[in-house]
């Protein structure tokens, strides 16, 4: 049986009565007029809110051999979720357009196709990986050094200032518009981000390599590097890998580039 099988197995039980609570608001709009409510994606938000996220390590393996060194229930939670349409985007580039890709698709599904229940996540390594990680590693690690001018620090993280929901959908400077291409937003409209060891051990040992000239620390880099990822992310072994699990659990791909 997959993991993913597995635990929703063992977890089938619980949470019944936030499950009937969340479903007596289904597709209900807000108090904007803007119908993006749906009970089916809220109760995926609070399952994937509650699983637990591995961030306390002391060093890592180059390799990923065992599921405690990565979210693998969130991974599971991921995988289960059931709408008609979901879309995984493999996002590379740092200074790439798929934050603003991701939001012109959620808006797109949401309000055009009326899909309020439409997910999609942001399967992240490379450069872009660079996104995933706090302020404090920015700093602590001198991250910029691998942005290539692109950025001094993670701006891509925060959401715009004096933005919310009942926002004009109109308004290109409001909640859901292409000023406020962020990851808190589209976290809080549903949307995943995916992250990848692989990246995060590779960022790792180049860190060590300007630093040192080689990268006998990278182990313990790559660990704390782990640890000061954005809140709500979904740690990974492998994020190539991984799209193989989303695709064949029917998400389908696009390219941010």
């Amino acid at each position: 049986m997959s993991f993913a099988l597995n635990y929703l197995n063992r977890r089938a039980a619980l949470g019944l009565f936030s499950q009937a609570a969340l479903l007596t608001v289904a597709r209900k709009a807000d108090a904007s007029g803007n119908q993006e409510l749906d009970a089916d994606l809220e109760l995926f938000k609070q399952r994937l809110a509650s699983a637990p996220r591995r961030r306390s390590f002391g060093s890592v393996p180059l390799v990923v051999t065992s599921v405690e060194q990565w979210d693998h229930e969130a991974a599971s939670i991921l995988l289960s979720y059931g709408n008609r349409a979901r879309q995984v985007w493999e996002c590379t580039e740092l200074g790439a357009p798929w934050l603003n890709l991701m939001r012109e698709a959620l808006n797109g599904q949401v309000f055009a196709h009326g899909n309020p229940g439409f997910l999609a996540a942001g399967a992240v390594h490379g450069s872009a990986h660079l996104a995933l990680f706090d302020q404090t590693a920015w700093e602590r690690h001198g991250l910029a050094r691998l942005a290539g001018g692109v950025a001094t620090t993670n701006s891509y993280f925060e959401s715009r200032r004096k933005t919310s929901r009942s926002d004009s959908l109109q308004d290109p400077m409001g909640f859901y518009g292409p000023e406020n291409n962020n990851i808190a937003t589209l976290q809080d409209r549903g949307m995943v981000f995916i992250a990848c060891h692989d990246s995060i051990h590779a960022i790792a040992r180049n860190l060590t390599r300007l630093d040192r000239g080689d990268v006998a620390d990278a182990d313990a880099l790559a660990a704390d590097l782990t640890n000061h990822l954005v809140s709500g992310t979904v740690l990974v072994p492998s994020v190539v890998a991984f799209l193989v699990e989303l695709q064949r659990f029917g998400f389908t791909y696009a390219k941010g580039a």
